[in-house]
């Protein structure tokens, strides 16, 4: 069933989309027939074939991925627990770090039904002190909850509730990491936590680290009409925390991600990829990456919706150079929201690609 929605998605997206693709900045209509010799090649530029993609991560963490592969080849917890115990508490990196694990374990839960994830289970067993050990269990629960259950199910509120008990754990061990609270965001989200009670886990997380953008995401989740706000308090939130941001941050991007949280699921305007909202969200967004940190480890998650983003208001030559950026990595959203990240991201690679030859470009004019 998966892989029919997902077929059905595509199919909008092409019939959305397709038509565009052949524009040039003139007006007129190229054709570009399949096989003739200026069809768009997206491995002429390079890029990852789509088996290939690493869907694990939104960018490169070549000591992660090495550790990844040890604990699942080995099943042995201990080269996750030295590397969480070597990974900075305040930063991005450890909340990246603990995702993946637990993303990991979970999927392996989920191929391997009662099996997988084994080595989680023997490290908590093991080692229930282990701060780490505790932050991967917590995410690894709520993650479980969102994959298995239907949100509001007896079933999904058993397990965060168990979540919020291992994240306080895993606070406790590690007072000043704010990982543990972060999880508890998601928490808060899923069990319709009021305002107040959002606000208690919200001072303790930017207590911590104020300027951490994944906390930030977590929290417009929680913001969102969808879940217990309203769209003025998501937007609301997004653009105080850009423009408190300090120059060099990625928080300047976070009105695109609320944005993003509220395109319709049918967009009947014509040209709301270009409309002043959109655009303006967008060119922040470019700004908070061209001032950011070369190696900001959030840079790759606003890489990735930047593409979708710019691909979907036919702004073609950005959109390439973001892509020449993350290529090879997509566990990122939007992708991670499809049943097949690496399709998906493949799908609108292939579009730029042709946008970009449709208007005069080629690898050669595309710079890395």
């Amino acid at each position: 069933m998966e892989i029919l929605w997902f077929l059905i998605a595509l199919g909008l997206l092409f019939g959305v989309l397709g038509p565009y693709l052949l524009r040039r900045r003139g007006g007129g209509i190229r054709q570009v027939a399949p096989g003739a010799p200026d069809a768009a090649d997206p491995e002429a530029y390079g890029f990852v074939r789509q088996e290939d993609q690493d869907v694990r991560l939104p960018g490169a963490d070549d000591e992660l991925l090495h550790v990844l592969d040890v604990v699942q080849a080995t099943q042995d917890w201990r080269a996750a627990s030295r590397l969480l115990a070597a990974t900075d508490k305040e930063g991005e990196v450890r909340w990246q770090r603990v995702q993946a694990f637990a993303g990991a374990a979970s999927l392996e839960l989920q191929e391997r039904p009662g099996v997988g994830g084994a080595w989680l289970r023997t490290w908590r067993a093991e080692a229930p002190k282990d701060a780490g050990g505790a932050a991967v269990h917590g995410e690894f629960l709520v993650q479980q909850a969102w994959r298995s259950s239907a949100a509001g199910t007896d079933d999904f509120r058993i397990i965060l509730e168990e979540a919020r008990k291992v994240s306080d754990e895993a606070a406790l061990l590690a007072p000043g990491d704010p990982v543990p609270y972060i999880t508890q965001l998601a928490v808060a989200r899923g069990l319709g936590y009021s305002h107040e009670e959002f606000d208690q886990v919200w001072a303790r997380v930017i207590d911590r680290a104020p300027q951490h953008m994944g906390a930030h995401l977590a929290a417009l989740h929680y913001w969102c009409e969808k879940w217990h706000g309203s769209r003025e308090e998501a937007d609301h939130f997004a653009t105080t925390a850009a423009a408190r941001a300090p120059r060099g941050s990625l928080l300047a991007a976070l009105p695109l991600f609320a944005v993003y949280e509220h395109v319709p699921d049918v967009v009947l305007v014509q040209d709301f990829f270009r409309t002043a909202v959109v655009s303006k969200a967008m060119d922040g967004a470019l700004y908070a990456v061209h001032s950011a940190r070369p190696d900001d480890p959030m840079l790759a998650h606003v890489r990735h919706l930047l593409v979708w983003f710019l691909v979907r208001g036919e702004r073609w030559a950005e959109g390439m150079h973001q892509l020449v950026k993350v290529d090879g990595h997509v566990g990122a959203v939007p992708w991670t929201l499809s049943g097949d990240p690496a399709a998906e991201f493949t799908v609108f690679r292939n579009l730029a690609v042709a946008g970009y030859e449709a208007n005069g470009g080629n690898p050669a004019t595309l710079p890395r």
